[in-house]
């Protein structure tokens, strides 16, 4: 059954999301919005999208029953809503909202309404990371006992033509970036339980070095180099850094440490990669058998779709997103207050997916 889609938001990132749209069994995108009309309407005529709208145009359109969210991250929360009162699922770019109390409300209304919730990323659905958690299942390295997340650059700046919002609350590398590895975390470990994180600005102001605004400056409002330790549910403790000041970028992303070995995993910025193992004083490089090894960006808004017609939870969950948008909140609050700060929310790991499920969702 193809499920009657609309994405609210025609920039760069919707591309993916139009490709990928096509080509999962069960979504079809109907219609196309964005405050600016002639970028909705390029995007509508290269993907072959049969309506743009305006927002409150695709909001109210009966044929709908879930929108994609991709707006920018400070009106995430507000689109949301929107999307749930008028009786539509709803799936968010990354992050779910930037303020803890708007994704507090958003998921209540969803849940009264009977209306799903999803959010980017879902790269820990791809056959990269899935891989790793078949390994972790199994047993592989044994009992978990610590990681190592970290996402090191010398910021957007050189190349993105548009990268003001990048320095303002509610982004910066940890909100930006940090989703990508505290999903891999929650997912493949299970939730956070307390962090205790420093933070900076390193740079007051930085340059805008390519397309019409270079030479621009931009006035830094938010943390560029942040780092924390985080406790699990489970007890393991590990360590992530996430930076926009550094001048280095041959490093591990995302290492997890067993009591019998070592895996270094994919980058969970992206859906393949290559897991390499350390165990018996060797390395080995296991190669995923799972799909979804390209960019499957969506995989998480076709899987809630399947979850709702077949009446179970959905794994790019909006739970899954208010935990990592918390987890974030407390490594900021944590660095203030310079002390350990506990997590009110533990989702459950989401369910691993079978090793067909591309064959299964994608045609």
């Amino acid at each position: 059954m193809k499920h009657a889609i609309g994405i609210i938001g025609a920039g760069n990132i919707s591309s993916i999301y139009l490709e990928n749209a096509a080509r999962f069994r069960n979504t079809r995108v109907l219609a196309l919005a964005d405050l600016n009309l002639d970028r909705a309407r390029s995007q509508a005529e290269k993907y072959g999208v049969p309506q743009v709208l305006t927002v409150q145009e695709l909001l109210a359109h009966p044929e709908i029953e879930a929108v994609v969210n991709l707006t920018i991250p400070a009106a995430h929360a507000d689109i949301a809503l929107q999307a749930i009162r008028a009786g539509k699922h709803v799936y968010n770019e990354k992050p779910l909202s930037i303020k803890l109390d708007e994704a507090r409300t958003l998921l209540e209304e969803a849940k009264a309404r009977n209306l799903r919730v999803g959010c980017a990323p879902d790269t820990f659905l791809g056959g990269g990371l899935q891989n790793a958690r078949k390994l972790l299942d199994d047993g592989t390295i044994g009992e978990v006992i610590g990681f190592h997340a970290a996402m090191l650059s010398r910021g957007p700046e050189k190349w993105h033509p548009d990268p003001e919002f990048f320095y303002q609350p509610g982004a910066g590398p940890l909100f930006d970036m940090g989703p990508y590895y505290l999903t891999a975390i929650a997912a493949l470990l299970g939730p956070v339980h307390s962090v205790s994180g420093f933070s900076r600005a390193s740079f007051p102001e930085r340059t805008i070095g390519s397309g019409t605004k270079q030479g621009q400056n931009i006035t830094v409002n938010t943390p560029t180099h942040v780092t924390a330790s985080l406790q699990l549910h489970s007890g393991v403790i590990g360590t992530l850094t996430t930076s926009f000041d550094t001048h280095w970028d041959k490093y591990d992303t995302l290492v997890i440490y067993g009591s019998e070995g070592t895996l270094v995993l994919p980058d969970p910025n992206n859906f393949g990669g290559v897991t390499r193992l350390w165990k018996d004083g060797q390395w080995t490089e296991i190669q995923p058998v799972h799909g979804f090894t390209a960019n499957s960006r969506g995989v998480g808004l076709s899987d809630l779709l399947y979850a709702h017609d077949e009446d179970r939870p959905h794994r790019s969950s909006g739970d899954l997103a208010y935990h990592v948008l918390e987890t974030m909140h407390a490594i900021l609050e944590s660095s203030e207050k310079r002390c350990a700060v506990d997590l009110e929310s533990a989702p459950q790991r989401p369910e691993a997916l079978a090793l067909d499920s591309q064959q299964q969702m994608m045609e």
